[in-house]
């Protein structure tokens, strides 16, 4: 890839979109020139240029629309004065040209581009091309599958011309610099990427449950011959959807990080304190966005706390009973027409609406580990460079202290952090008992004497 540094491509784009401006005025206006088409302005030649917006447009194929709002989007951040030309007023009525759209904000002195702009500017002269250009930020779209273009949240009422044509940050540091970003847990996107650098032989899971995992595996690994070679896409949705439900620390997460991990997927976790929103309609864009991207990069979605929109229902006395119930609605219309795999977790499968669990391929309980498996998850714990002292009876731990995989890592932790601060690696059997306690303590379990 060559110098990011160089943005001669960019430049070449602001001089082209510059250009085209200035014919649409003359043809518009019928200024002198106006003969002339702006469509006729060839677009810069990307054919040899390897920079990341180069490479990014001819790998989506941008088409001459496409392209044109793209360019467009990127003035503010690259060249706002490029648009000081819309500030123009009409001399009939004083005031600006409404068919230019645009906003003014506190914050930046130039001229915002909004849709409405880019329709101006793409059918001004051609009224008839007014349908391709509205398929641009049309849920088919590459440019908003990508969450490259985002536009504005209009109010109900308003026409969709008027939303602010807004570019993603993180694309356009992308564009600039060849580095790519994504700020995670944000209101615009409210997820984060989990992985783990453990293995399967780190969890233990019961026999039963094991297999049930083992259903997803496969499904991830053959899902698309089931569906297109046997048919099935005929007799059931895509995807798969499952639960997972069990006492917080008994592997539901790491268990959908290394379904992930073997699989070779991102797996992201969504932040449902951040999904719903007092905005109308933002709660829905919020989500769309995160469905988009992850349906177009073959993303795992993991709803953890799924209960907090997937708990059982009230009666829509309330304004805002409605609205939620709407919402819960819409996640789950979403999350059926996914086609890739969609884990939902939650401390209680009683908290989960009946409405909803005939929707999952599968209800895997995580129950707390048995004596045995809590000695395996011990061993797995000490067993690297901080071990216990050989006259501890692990065993006996393991069968007087009844503790999920996350409880016994955290009491790891403790032990390790007391250990240190001996200058050894060796846990003592009191250094371990205390760091039992503590655990215990924040479960409000009663320490064993």
């Amino acid at each position: 890839m060559s110098n990011p540094g160089n943005h001669s491509t960019l430049n070449a784009e602001m001089d082209w979109l510059t250009a085209v401006i200035d014919q649409l005025i003359k043809s518009y206006f019928l200024q002198e020139g106006h003969e002339k088409e702006w469509m006729d302005i060839p677009l810069p030649d990307l054919t040899g240029e390897n920079d990341p917006y180069a490479v990014s447009v001819k790998k989506w194929n941008l088409g001459l629309l496409e392209r044109l709002a793209l360019v467009l989007a990127m003035v503010p951040h690259l060249r706002p004065e490029l648009l000081d030309v819309f500030f123009g007023k009409n001399q009939v009525y004083d005031r600006g040209f409404s068919e230019f759209g645009g906003l003014v904000d506190k914050n930046h002195g130039g001229f915002l581009p909004t849709i409405q702009t880019f329709y101006y500017i793409a059918t001004g002269t051609h009224p008839e091309l007014r349908m391709e250009a509205m398929q641009v930020f049309g849920t088919d779209s590459v440019l908003i599958r990508e969450q490259v273009l985002l536009p504005g949240i209009v109010e109900a009422g308003m026409p969709a011309g008027s939303a602010l044509l807004g570019l993603d940050n993180n694309w356009f540091h992308f564009f600039v610099t060849g580095i790519e970003t994504r700020e995670e847990n944000t209101a615009q996107f409210p997820a984060q990427k989990i992985t783990t650098p453990l293995e399967w032989d780190d969890v233990v899971l019961d026999d039963h449950v094991y297999e049930q995992i083992m259903d997803i595996r496969y499904w991830m690994e053959h899902g698309d011959t089931l569906m297109k070679d046997w048919g099935l896409v005929r007799k059931i949705k895509p995807g798969y959807r499952t639960l997972f439900y069990g006492p917080p620390g008994t592997g539901k997460t790491l268990t959908a990080a290394l379904l992930g991990k073997t699989s070779g997927k991102d797996v992201y976790k969504i932040d449902l304190s951040m999904i719903v929103s007092k905005y109308i309609g933002e709660t829905e864009k919020n989500l769309a966005g995160i469905f988009n991207i992850a349906r177009h990069k073959n993303w795992i979605l993991f709803f953890d706390e799924a209960d907090a929109l997937f708990g059982k229902r009230t009666a829509a006395n309330s304004s805002n009973d409605r609205f939620a119930n709407q919402q819960t609605a819409y996640l789950l219309q979403r999350i059926e027409d996914f086609p890739g795999v969609v884990i939902l977790a939650t401390n209680l499968k009683a908290n989960i609406d009946e409405a909803f669990s005939r929707r999952f391929q599968s209800m895997i309980h995580f129950a707390m580990p048995a004596p045995e498996e809590r000695l395996q998850l011990w061993k797995n714990a000490f067993s690297g460079t901080c071990t216990l002292h050989p006259a501890i009876d692990l065993k006996r731990i393991a069968e007087q202290y009844e503790l999920a995989g996350g409880a016994i890592i955290n009491v790891l932790r403790s032990c390790a952090l007391a250990a240190i601060r001996r200058n050894d690696t060796v846990v003592l059997e009191t250094e371990l008992l205390e760091a039992l306690r503590r655990e215990l303590r924040k479960e409000n379990k009663t320490p064993a004497k």
